[in-house]
């Protein structure tokens, strides 16, 4: 807040996010095995406990998985896919 004035803005659509950074832009998301399948209906479906890291757009779509956080990565730059990590 600045001199009485409240700034927040109501969140951003789902177009909106897929805009940011020209649908260059990339998240990196931890999950669980028990996760995958919601994520990535195709998956086969592992035991659960795994850790893995999900490449998501700024939209929340689904890109890749990996059990590395560096695998995820790489294939990030291999697309041409900025990332960032949420915490």
């Amino acid at each position: 807040m600045v001199h009485g004035t409240d700034f927040r803005k109501a969140p951003l659509s789902t177009a909106e996010f897929a805009a940011i950074g020209d649908g260059r832009l990339a998240y990196v998301k931890p999950i669980l095995s028990e996760e995958l399948n919601a994520l990535f209906p195709q998956a086969p479906e592992l035991e659960p406990g795994l850790a893995l890291y999900a490449l998501l757009g700024a939209d929340g779509s689904p890109i890749v998985v990996a059990d590395t956080r560096e695998a995820l990565i790489e294939s990030a730059r291999e697309h041409e896919l900025v990332t960032v990590s949420l915490h």
